[in-house]
């Protein structure tokens, strides 16, 4: 399911770009290969309006201001597929993982919830979901957490209402697999058998150090072995794959649906793309159906708070990522969001994205650094901040 009318008409006005200093994690985290440190992985929020009123709002990069507003911010009338067609091309020579088509992603979202915005709708609902929540596993584990933190954490979890748990591996750049698997053991004894366990190496290894460090926690159950290896080296996926036959899952780093293709053919068993990453929406419905087809795992990773609206679509079985140090600081940017109870995101029932900033706040805080109004030539003279948090 994923119903929206490509023929709609857009015209854009304006936007308004807040750009927020750093944004503190709870603690300093860490993963197999340095990412992502001291800070929260955002950079700020940006609302796009059409002439109607009508507006989409998203966490962004400047990106989105340097190559996605020139273009849009024009006067013109398109339709939602025309624009998106339009700006798609506009970025084939950055290459279609770029940056750029990231943005291009953000621009697709950010329509879409000017659609559901017109219809009245939450974006779950406008897209076809039939169900208001998205059921979701939790995600931590830093590799700079000592043992007892890391189970507490998990356990912590558990408590929660989820029924997987996820936590890091590859500890001093991959080279201390014997506390890894200590690591895994002492989790796996914490939260008995009936919970899934996963680990993510975050591409840390080369092939036979992934076969090693599969072998040595195959006694653990481990649901799936995300990113062992480097996540565009097909061959070395497959390989491991057929050494060590576990759930193999990559996802994160591609930006379109034809990458996960590839990855259906070279075995991997748990196909898991990031919303804020994907250089369109649909693409996610895409996926999932690939996984259904060839029957494999299917999950979606990136800002749970948003990524819950696209949750909603899917079953039961199929997962969000609710990576807790990265989420945990973002919601706190937040207002609005949706529930996290038992395992589950409920969705509050407002019109468009399931998110509302927090800009007063985040001035107060000293989190935001500053606020540029973007508009149409045309619109110049009767332009109005007026702020929709």
């Amino acid at each position: 399911m994923f119903h929206i009318d490509e023929n709609q008409k857009i015209t854009f006005s304006k936007a308004i770009y807040y750009n927020f200093n750093p944004i503190k994690v709870k603690k300093p985290w860490r993963d197999a290969t340095g990412g992502f440190g001291n800070y929260a992985p955002i950079q700020g929020w940006i609302q796009i309006f059409d002439t109607e009123g009508f507006y989409g709002g998203t966490f962004c990069s400047t990106g989105i201001v340097n190559n996605i507003l020139p273009l849009i911010l024009t006067g013109e009338t398109k339709t939602y597929k025309e624009w998106y067609d339009y700006i798609y091309w506009k970025m084939r020579n950055f290459g279609f993982q770029s940056g750029q088509i990231v943005d291009l992603g953000q621009l697709d979202l950010i329509m879409l919830e000017i659609m559901s915005r017109r219809a009245d709708k939450p974006l779950h609902r406008y897209l076809g979901a039939t169900k208001d929540w998205a059921a979701a596993y939790k995600g931590g584990g830093s590799l700079l957490s000592d043992d007892e933190d890391l189970v507490g954490d998990m356990v912590r979890y558990v408590e929660e209402g989820y029924r997987t748990v996820k936590l890091k591996v590859g500890s001093d750049w991959g080279e201390n697999m014997e506390r890894d698997v200590r690591r895994v053991e002492k989790v796996r004894k914490a939260v008995g058998n009936d919970v899934e366990i996963a680990v993510d190496g975050n591409q840390v290894w080369n092939v036979g150090q992934a076969v090693m460090f599969a072998d040595m926690v195959r006694p653990y159950n481990i649901a799936w072995y995300e990113e062992p290896v480097h996540s565009h080296d097909m061959n070395a996926i497959k390989e491991v794959k057929e050494r060590t036959g576990m759930v193999i899952s990559y996802g994160e780093s591609m930006r379109n649906y034809y990458a996960f293709e590839t990855y259906a053919e070279k075995g991997v068993g748990h196909l898991m793309p990031l919303v804020g990453r994907m250089s369109k929406m649909s693409d996610l419905m895409k996926i999932r159906q690939l996984s259904k087809d060839k029957g494999l795992r299917f999950s979606s990773g990136g800002t749970v708070w948003i990524n819950a609206a696209f949750g909603a679509l899917y079953d039961e079985n199929e997962l969000l990522e609710n990576h807790e140090p990265m989420t945990e600081p973002i919601g706190d940017c937040l207002k609005v969001k949706p529930e996290e109870k038992n395992g589950r995101l409920y969705l509050p029932d407002i019109v468009g994205c399931p998110i509302r900033i927090d800009i007063p706040k985040l001035e107060k805080e000293g989190t935001l650094e500053s606020m540029k109004c973007f508009y149409t030539e045309k619109n110049k003279n009767n332009f109005a901040v007026r702020a929709a948090y």
